[in-house]
């Protein structure tokens, strides 16, 4: 993940090395997440490989590190773990709501319009015993490439699942065969 202008001074001078090796040496180029993420669409060990496809999108895979404790200054490696974007981005969401809610409210107050009651904090699901849904099956062949169904579409090299007048054409055909069997 991009480091935010405003974090850089919080990373140690040598972070390319140490989240090179991470990435390379330890995890040898591939996701080293075991499900932490809470994505819950991968059993084990992430099948991502750095450069490679992405499982269930086709896009390419970005490996970085993650700070399980979200704190960039604390670099021992076991608070470190090489993770596909897809999966780190999965294991900060929490981090990430929190933090955008602190710069809402900071852009508020510098705006100079604070709230006369503090706004009471609404529960939240554990989102990390919710794993995501499975992805609906694809239900009818590609018009464009003829992959067969629950196939992923494979007439874009694997840049991305399918294009927008494919996946139209897609999405017509199994709504029409939905609607042929109701």
């Amino acid at each position: 993940m991009p480091i935010r202008p405003e974090n850089r001074g919080r990373y140690p001078a040598d972070w390319p090395e140490i989240s090179l090796s991470i990435r390379t040496e330890r995890a040898a180029g591939r996701c080293e997440c075991h499900g932490e993420c809470g994505r819950g669409t991968h059993p084990g060990r992430c099948p991502n490989e750095n450069g490679g496809a992405a499982y269930g999108t086709g896009s390419r895979v970005v490996l970085t590190v993650a700070h399980l404790d979200h704190t960039p200054e604390n670099c021992d490696p076991a608070n470190l773990r090489a993770m596909c974007q897809g999966c780190h981005l999965h294991y900060d969401r929490e981090h990430h709501r929190q933090t955008a809610a602190a710069t809402r409210r900071a852009a508020v107050e510098a705006a100079g319009q604070l709230a006369l009651v503090e706004p009471k904090e609404l529960p939240m699901p554990d989102l990390a015993e919710t794993p995501a849904p499975p992805l609906p099956a694809l239900a009818v062949a590609c018009p464009a490439c003829g992959s067969a169904p629950h196939v992923l579409c494979t007439s874009h090299g694997g840049t991305r699942p399918r294009r927008s007048d494919v996946h139209q054409a897609r999405t017509k055909a199994f709504k029409a065969q939905q609607t042929a069997t109701t």
